[in-house]
């Protein structure tokens, strides 16, 4: 999958089964290898954050691996 962070930026983020996570706030590369490796996404205030894994700012930390698609809205797999 090929994009430029610009094509996800503050795009939102949906679980698999409806819920929505959030917006995409930034991204965590792997400078050697160039690959995305989590999303930070400014988390909704439906989402129970003490199940996720937060960075200093408060963002989610998903992991890029879980995105099933990058469209209108990112969709990710289940996060379990």
């Amino acid at each position: 999958m090929r994009f430029f962070a610009n094509d996800i930026q503050d795009k939102y983020v949906m679980s698999s089964d409806g819920m929505y996570l959030g917006q995409v706030d930034n991204l965590v590369v792997d400078t050697k290898t160039g690959k995305v490796l989590h999303l930070l996404v400014l988390p909704s205030e439906e989402v129970d954050i003490r199940k996720h894994r937060l960075d200093s700012q408060q963002r989610l930390v998903l992991p890029f691996k879980k995105v099933k698609s990058i469209k209108d809205v990112l969709i990710m797999s289940s996060l379990d």
